[in-house]
């Protein structure tokens, strides 16, 4: 685990973390977002990638990549990962929104509606972060523009 965000994970709560990094180079300018959530001390992963996951999941994928750490600097290269930036969080117990993001994220695989689709400008990984967020303002996060495909429509 990273140690800078491993004093943010909190063994008694509910957490929802939203990361980014820089996208694959040449297009890091942009950026690549993913959840992270807590049950009580379990991490996940989840995320929207490039490729095909598989048949039944699509282009969702599950603890990919280590949770608080980027994607490759490189195209198809898990060599050289990315620094993670924290974006946000929310967090609570069984009763707080919190709880309920990490439901909705968890059943994300069989309700997020581009599930089977992908591309440069969406829908991507930030229209599935902007879904999420969509449904839950208890984020307070408004994605910068450089979240290339998060209003896909």
């Amino acid at each position: 685990m990273n140690p800078e965000f491993q004093n943010l994970i909190k063994s008694d709560k509910y957490q929802v973390f939203l990361f980014s990094c820089g996208a694959y180079f040449p297009f890091n300018f942009a950026r690549h977002p993913w959840f992270v959530i807590n049950k009580k001390g379990v991490i996940s992963r989840f995320e929207v990638a490039h490729y095909k996951n598989n048949p039944e999941s699509g282009y969702m994928f599950f603890n990919s990549y280590p949770p608080f750490l980027g994607i490759g600097f490189f195209h198809f290269s898990r060599m050289f990962l990315q620094r993670a930036r924290l974006e946000g969080l929310i967090e609570g117990d069984e009763n707080s929104k919190a709880y309920e993001a990490i439901d909705f994220i968890e059943k994300s695989q069989q309700t997020y509606p581009y599930l089977h689709r992908y591309a440069i400008l969406g829908p991507n990984s930030n229209t599935y972060v902007q879904w999420v967020l969509n449904k839950f303002p208890e984020f307070y996060i408004k994605l910068p523009w450089n979240f290339i495909g998060k209003n896909y429509k």
